[in-house]
């Protein structure tokens, strides 16, 4: 939501992105905005775009902090000018959200580049679930923080989760097809400050459901005989990261570690 590939290209504080440490490390990467967003915005149905001020909703949702202040030993920037050039990147869709439209983009992308890896991030992370269903060129799914659109087999859709604000709920799909989902490695990340249990923070409570489902839906695909690792960074001593690893202040450990799980499935 509101993203772009400019979150991968460089940091709000004008730092390397992973677009080049991963050219660096001489992997082949293609960026890409669903329809309707960025550089892909163009748009063949019309949507009335609002004037708003959301600054402070996404500063929490986005796991910066509470309030106007930064959580202790966060990993992003403190400093006025990225924080500011962090809410620039923003952008509206031009369009009205279609996630059919968007699985089907990225299924014909691979169908034209080829084998390759997808690397998701956020609302875009449920949809490269899809996307892999869609397209057997896609052979890893590397997810930073999913926050819905999680897939089970029908007869084992786990309970909704309600958190302040709403109700996480997944969706379900043939077992033939969730199987699809055992045949490609998967690995999910998730940055600092979520509970474990319930917060009246929004911003942090809603993270919480996340990540309880994203463990309920690693291990029923692991089950499965799946390949799917859960990475909760402050679990293996990374501390202070936001929703937006990639960004952070830490972001060439954080693409370390990527790597490191790339060769260790021989995926280079």
């Amino acid at each position: 939501y509101g993203q772009s590939m400019r979150t991968w290209q460089s940091t709000p504080d004008g730092r390397e992105g992973f677009q080049s440490i991963f050219l660096k490390k001489r992997y082949p990467i293609y960026l890409l905005d669903q329809p309707r967003r960025g550089l892909a915005g163009q748009s063949l149905e019309p949507k009335t775009l609002e004037s708003r001020t959301e600054d402070q909703l996404w500063f929490g949702i986005f796991r910066l902090g509470e309030g106007t202040s930064f959580y202790p030993n966060v990993q992003f920037s403190k400093t006025p000018e990225a924080l500011d050039q962090f809410f620039r990147r923003s952008t509206p869709d031009t369009g009205p959200l279609n996630i059919n439209l968007n699985i089907e983009a990225v299924s014909q992308l691979f169908g034209k580049i080829g084998d390759g890896i997808l690397v998701t991030h956020s609302h875009s992370d449920g949809q490269g679930w899809s996307a892999a269903l869609k397209n057997d060129r896609i052979k890893a799914i590397v997810a930073y923080e999913p926050g819905s659109n999680f897939v089970f087999p029908e007869n084992h859709i786990p309970e909704p989760i309600s958190y302040v604000g709403g109700t996480l709920r997944a969706s379900g799909i043939a077992m033939e097809e969730f199987q699809k989902l055992t045949k490609i490695p998967i690995v999910i990340y998730y940055g600092d400050y979520i509970p474990e249990n319930e917060v009246e923070n929004p911003g942090q409570d809603q993270w919480r459901a996340a990540l309880s489902m994203a463990r309920k839906w690693t291990k029923t695909l692991n089950d499965a005989g799946g390949d799917v690792t859960l990475v909760v960074l402050p679990e293996i001593g990374i501390k202070g990261n936001t929703h937006f690893p990639m960004s952070d202040l830490n972001n060439q450990e954080i693409a370390d570690l990527m790597y490191n799980w790339l060769e260790e499935k021989k995926l280079n």
